[in-house]
């Protein structure tokens, strides 16, 4: 039990997909100007993840070596038409302001970096867990960038207004405020763990 509880947490604290792996740059640095692209993204990759480490995690043993990283994206992206078209379906405000960042969830690294590193060596409830936990990391590593840019660039909160006489810094909405925020919380968490005595993941690179 400890163990399952473990492949959770560890998305969430010690392995955070933004903080800690820093994966998944793009679509984060992209859709991060409000709370509700944030979240919305957040769980269409949740669901990728889970599903698709599922899955793999069920038929690892059938897949030739040779073509394995070819089966996890057709794995992968038959999860993200499924997510598209429900969001075109009963989201389409959020599936236009997500745009080409929702199809992109097939090359995002997150997804296939759980699918190589973790569901094709282990069994399913470990995956979906682990799939579950990286997904919960990377939506609120995606929410806390968001609403620290929507706060300060637009004074509002998931487009509610929260400091009617607050003037917005423009450029928190823009590329230059989503690369400050980011970088700022990635050093807030590497000295957090510099001061627990853990070492700095983030050290190892990070990808798109």
């Amino acid at each position: 039990m400890k163990t399952l509880i473990k492949e959770f947490t560890k998305g969430i604290t010690i392995e955070n997909p933004t903080f800690g792996l820093i994966l998944g740059l793009c679509p984060t640095l992209a859709v991060s100007t409000s709370l509700i692209n944030a979240l919305g993204m957040g769980v269409a990759a949740t669901f990728v993840l889970v599903g698709s480490n599922t899955i793999i995690s069920l038929v690892r043993r059938l897949i030739p070596g040779r073509i394995r990283l070819p089966a996890f994206i057709v794995i992968i992206a038959t999860f993200v038409t499924i997510c598209e078209l429900a969001m075109k379906a009963y989201l389409p405000a959020l599936d236009s302001a997500l745009g080409i960042f929702v199809p992109l969830i097939v090359v995002n690294c997150i997804i296939l970096a759980r699918a190589e590193a973790f569901a094709s060596k282990n069994k399913v409830l470990p995956s979906i867990l682990d799939g579950l936990g990286m997904g919960v990391g990377f939506t609120i590593g995606l929410s806390v960038i968001a609403l620290i840019r929507e706060i300060l660039g637009a004074g509002s909160i998931a487009g509610i207004k929260i400091l009617p006489g607050f003037e917005p810094v423009a450029m928190m909405i823009l590329a230059p405020g989503a690369l400050l925020t980011l970088g700022l919380l990635i050093g807030l968490t590497n000295l957090l763990r510099n001061l627990r005595g853990k070492p700095n993941l983030s050290r190892k690179g990070g990808c798109c």
